[in-house]
């Protein structure tokens, strides 16, 4: 029973994994613009994210999304204002030109701000909770601690989009040198922007 439910998961979580979201426009315009160093510390901050809501979820704080609509009204909203001012500041300031990881310039984003921006990206969308509260416990076996498997879950799933968004990040940079032109760079951007802007508004207008 507890293998049926462990291929299950991890045939569930792996297809939702592969669906293109919010995290894979970030990964992906981020190891356009800035390379593949930092386009990494994106990634984990992403799926770092995904641990941390599964952690909640497993100690019962995700269930607090379901139950309280203020609760779910006001991360929602913090989320959608988040995602627009990004999608707003790629529509206004595309970049000319791909910030140069070797050249160490100053305009280059440290690793903190990308993981910081994939972190709280995926911290900061309730939908995200929601869908561990109601998912995870499907997997769960009878009797077994709700917290520890929750964890592991999430764990597993962190693990899965390490893995799917190094191969984002290795395609990426095998085109690198032509997504780094002026204005493909800046195409991207704007179309990026409007991704974000997209699932802000698809964020604020979503329901428990």
């Amino acid at each position: 029973m507890t293998a049926t439910l462990l291929f299950s998961f991890l045939f569930a979580i792996t297809i939702l994994t592969l669906t293109p979201g919010f995290d894979t426009a970030l990964v992906l315009r981020t190891t356009a613009a800035q390379g593949w160093r930092r386009a990494t510390a994106t990634a984990f901050g992403v799926t770092l994210g995904c641990l941390v809501w599964g952690v909640a979820v497993g100690f019962g704080l995700g269930a607090l999304l379901l139950a309280s609509e203020i609760a779910y009204n006001l991360l929602k909203w913090m989320g959608a204002a988040y995602l627009l001012c990004l999608g707003i500041r790629l529509l206004l300031n595309p970049r000319a030109q791909a910030q140069n990881e070797a050249a160490g310039e100053t305009g280059q984003q440290s690793y903190l701000s990308c993981f910081s921006r994939g972190l709280l990206g995926n911290m900061l969308n309730p939908k995200v909770g929601v869908f561990y509260v109601t998912f995870l416990p499907q997997f769960i076996p009878a009797g077994a601690s709700v917290p520890l498997w929750c964890s592991l879950m999430a764990l597993t799933h962190m693990a899965i989009g390490l893995v799917w968004n190094a191969a984002l990040i290795g395609g990426s940079h095998f085109f690198a040198a032509h997504l780094r032109r002026p204005a493909v760079l800046k195409v991207m951007d704007r179309l990026t922007g409007m991704v974000f802007i997209g699932f802000a508004a698809k964020l604020a207008l979503s329901r428990r």
